[in-house]
C-alpha cells in the first residue's frame, strides 16, 4: 500500500477493531499490510527508541544473562538492542505477522520472538524478568483497556527487577483523542506502581513532536 497514508490506515484499522470490541485485532491487519510495505507501520524506526538508549546509557546497564522482556516488540529493533546488552531476551507481539517479520529481519538473532497478548500473558511470565521494556504499547490500546494492560505488565517484573515505560502523555482534563495513540495520564503512569513496584524516576518530558506535546519515561523497581 505505498500510496496509503500510514496514520490514516492506523486510524481506520483501529476504529474498525474497536467497533468490533476487539482492541488488539487491528495490529495483525496492520502488520499484514507491512509484509509488502513496512512504511505503513508509522512507529517502526528500524532503530531502538532513543529514549530507551539514553536511559540505558545513563544507567550503564548490562544484562549479564539476566532475563528481559520486550512488550509489543513490533518488528524487533528494541528487542535486538536489549539482547545486545547481554540480556536473555524474550520479545512478544499480539500480531503473529509482526513476530514472523521480526524473525526474518534478524536471522540468527538470540531473541525469542513470540506471539502473545499483553491483556492475557502466559502465567509462566509472572515475576520472571529482571528487565521489562514497555515502549508505546499501552498507549496503542484504547483508554478502556489501559488499566487491564498496566495491571498485567506490573506482574511480569521479577524481584529486584526493573520496568521502564516510554509513552506519550496527556493531561487528564484534555479530551481523550480518537487515537491511536491514546496518551497516558499522570494517574495512569502512577498506576504502574502496583504489585510491589516502586517508582524510581518519573520524567515528564516536553516534546513538541508528541501527540499532546508530552512524553513519559518512567522507571519502576520491585525490591
Amino acid at each position: 500500500m505505498p500510496d496509503e497514508d500510514p496514520d490514516e490506515l492506523v486510524y481506520q484499522l483501529a476504529a474498525e477493531s474497536i467497533a468490533a470490541d476487539d482492541p488488539t485485532g487491528w495490529f495483525e491487519r496492520l502488520y499484514v499490510a507491512a509484509t509488502d510495505d513496512a512504511s505503513v507501520v508509522p512507529w517502526d524506526r528500524g532503530l531502538p527508541h532513543p529514549m530507551l538508549v539514553e536511559w540505558v546509557a545513563a544507567k550503564r546497564l548490562t544484562g549479564a544473562g539476566r532475563r528481559a522482556l520486550v512488550v509489543g516488540c513490533g518488528l524487533g529493533a528494541d528487542a535486538e538492542y536489549v539482547a545486545g546488552l547481554g540480556y536473555d531476551t524474550t520479545a512478544f507481539d499480539v500480531s503473529e505477522t509482526a513476530v514472523r517479520i521480526a524473525r526474518d529481519r534478524f536471522p540468527g538473532s538470540p531473541v525469542r520472538y513470540l506471539a502473545a497478548d499483553l491483556l492475557d500473558p502466559p502465567a509462566a511470565w509472572r515475576e520472571a524478568f529482571a528487565l521489562v521494556v514497555e515502549s508505546y504499547t499501552v498507549q496503542s490500546l484504547p483508554e478502556s483497556a489501559h488499566r487491564r494492560a498496566i495491571g498485567q505488565l506490573t506482574r511480569l517484573v521479577a524481584r529486584g527487577g526493573t520496568l521502564i515505560v516510554i509513552a506519550a502523555g496527556r493531561e487528564a482534563a484534555e479530551p481523550v483523542p480518537q487515537g491511536p495513540p491514546w496518551p497516558l495520564t499522570d494517574a495512569e503512569i502512577a498506576a504502574f506502581a502496583a504489585d510491589g513496584l516502586q517508582p524510581v524516576r518519573v520524567e515528564d518530558i516536553a516534546d513538541p513532536r508528541a501527540p499532546m506535546r508530552r512524553r513519559w519515561r518512567a522507571e519502576f523497581h520491585r525490591p
